[in-house]
């Protein structure tokens, strides 16, 4: 299936490693122009050098932070800057440190809504004037990358089952808002997926439980119906495809990509 992405101009953000990484790379299999943000400019510059590579895409890395609002600013100024439009931005951070309410500070509680919250507050404030100038009816995508803690809260992860749904509210919102003058605004929530980012999060475990990295890997992949965690590449293909014109009267959604994992629907 053509999913009609062929030049179309895309913004991922936290793209050097993981689903962002993963995602980018799909969206340039597309024939999209990708624009990827990431802190460290080494691993983001080896990252969109390979991809060009592989897929012969036009892909700019731009290095800067989510949490700091002229990296922002900069990010989709240099997309636009680049190749004069934007098509989709792709929201997307680092989680929030892993821990329990007691065991958590204040300090964590306002970092935590910084990167996860402010981060596609911001981004989307950068990014909607130059959606708002394409040609209707479907002027653009915002996606956000969330988690399955959206729909079904994950034990140790404290912060991030509170402010990511502080991200649903107001993507629901701004769906309700943004849907009449065509822009589609949409989350994906992943669930367990064998990425760094989930890797560390089993480390964090096996410490505490004095067991092996591996170990706890086999325990969260026994409490999937499918037996296995998700590969990143499986949740780029549906993410891309919620992106992109395909899914044209797709609106105002939580996807799961999870395995089955969430046992019911909020």
């Amino acid at each position: 299936m053509d999913l009609r992405l062929k030049d179309k101009v895309v913004l991922v953000t936290a793209a050097s490693r993981g689903l962002g990484a993963a995602s980018a790379r799909r969206f340039a299999e597309e024939g999209a122009r990708v624009a990827i943000t990431a802190r460290n400019g080494e691993k983001l510059s080896a990252l969109a050098q390979a991809i060009a590579k592989d897929t012969g895409a036009e892909v700019l890395p731009i290095v800067g932070d989510v949490t700091r609002p002229a990296d922002i600013e900069r990010m989709v100024q240099s997309t636009v800057d680049r190749w004069g439009r934007l098509d989709v931005l792709i929201t997307n951070a680092g989680g929030p440190a892993g821990g329990k309410f007691l065991d958590l500070k204040i300090e964590q509680w306002d970092a935590a809504v910084q990167i996860s919250l402010m981060s596609v507050v911001r981004l989307c404030y950068a990014a909607l004037p130059h959606l708002l100038k394409n040609d209707p009816p479907q002027r653009g995508a915002i996606v956000a990358i969330t988690s399955l803690s959206v729909k079904q809260p994950v034990d140790n992860l404290m912060l991030s089952n509170s402010v990511r749904m502080a991200v649903i509210g107001l993507l629901k919102t701004l769906a309700s808002e943004l849907g009449p003058q065509g822009i589609r605004v949409n989350a994906i929530a992943p669930g367990w997926t064998r990425t760094e980012r989930v890797e560390e999060l089993m480390q964090g475990r096996a410490t505490a439980n004095h067991t092996t990295i591996e170990e706890e890997l086999k325990k969260q992949a026994a409490a999937i119906p499918f037996g296995r965690m998700g590969d990143p590449d499986e949740f780029a293909d549906a993410l891309v495809w919620l992106a992109s014109p395909r899914a044209s009267y797709v609106h105002g959604i939580v996807l799961p990509v999870d395995g089955g994992t969430i046992k019911a629907s909020l």
